[in-house]
């Protein structure tokens, strides 16, 4: 199993999970031409993707969706509140009902609620066999119990740390954004991922922490992966974040 972080951030934001011949895409926040490269320079055949899921209804999240869904001849799964305000054109779509669970291919998967600026939405943790999993949540102000619970379970756990508090409380954003990025339906600060990736550890030792949607302009790579460090006490060096624009990564779930 493997899991492909294409865009990560507010530029864009697209991640594939795939395993024995299928795969799923999380968001498609960039253009469907780019999606179909990034997927060819990862080894992902484009024909394995059975469906896109989306988390909300943010450019970043969905302004390729429906040219991707159209190109690949699959359906965009997401709750109908999103679905109705994505404006994502002409497409197939399989709606669901938040905390419910889905069944694609041999991928089971179960949205969670978030805590975000947006209609509903939702992170996906994903199942195969019962014993590969991974968790895909970003674009929260905090975690729930159940966020945490599948942090705990996950093999892979890609997770926001959008922002280091200083910078944000420090930097040009005017005050009411800083608000809203700071507030409960805005984003985890790094230290707020770390103590959460804290609370889980030890229900599964092989966990592997990629930590996503870091801002431009108040996070960068060394700061969230030393700030995660220090509170978690695991080393720098297995703590993962794309590193710069256009950056990519493939995690192996470990047998």
């Amino acid at each position: 199993m493997e899991v492909h972080v294409l865009a990560s951030g507010s530029d864009g934001n697209c991640t594939v999970i795939e395993n024995d011949g299928e795969a799923i895409m999380i968001d498609a926040g960039i253009s469907c031409r780019r999606i179909l490269s990034l997927m060819e320079r990862e080894g992902v055949d484009k024909d394995m993707v059975k469906a896109i899921l989306i988390t909300h209804e943010h450019s970043d999240h969905v302004s390729g969706a429906g040219a991707t869904a159209r190109k690949l001849d699959i359906p965009i799964v997401a709750n109908m509140a999103t679905f109705d305000v994505s404006n994502l054109g002409n497409v197939q779509h399989w709606v669901y009902k938040s905390n419910s669970c889905i069944d694609i291919g041999q991928f089971h998967v179960t949205p969670l609620a978030t805590s975000h600026n947006a209609v509903e939405p939702n992170c996906y943790f994903t199942e195969v066999d019962n014993d590969k999993k991974v968790l895909v949540a970003t674009d929260t102000g905090k975690f729930s119990q159940q966020i945490e619970h599948a942090l705990g379970l996950a093999d892979v756990a890609v997770i926001e740390a959008n922002y280091d508090l200083d910078m944000l409380v420090n930097g040009p954003y005017p005050p009411s954004l800083k608000s809203l990025i700071g507030s409960e339906r805005g984003h985890m600060n790094n230290l707020d991922t770390a103590r959460a990736i804290r609370r889980t550890e030890g229900q599964n030792t092989n966990r592997q922490i990629f930590l996503a949607h870091l801002s431009k302009t108040n996070n960068t790579p060394d700061i969230a992966r030393q700030s995660v460090s220090d509170v978690t006490g695991i080393k720098r060096l297995k703590i993962d974040c794309l590193e710069f624009p256009g950056d990519t990564r493939t995690l192996k779930v470990r047998e």
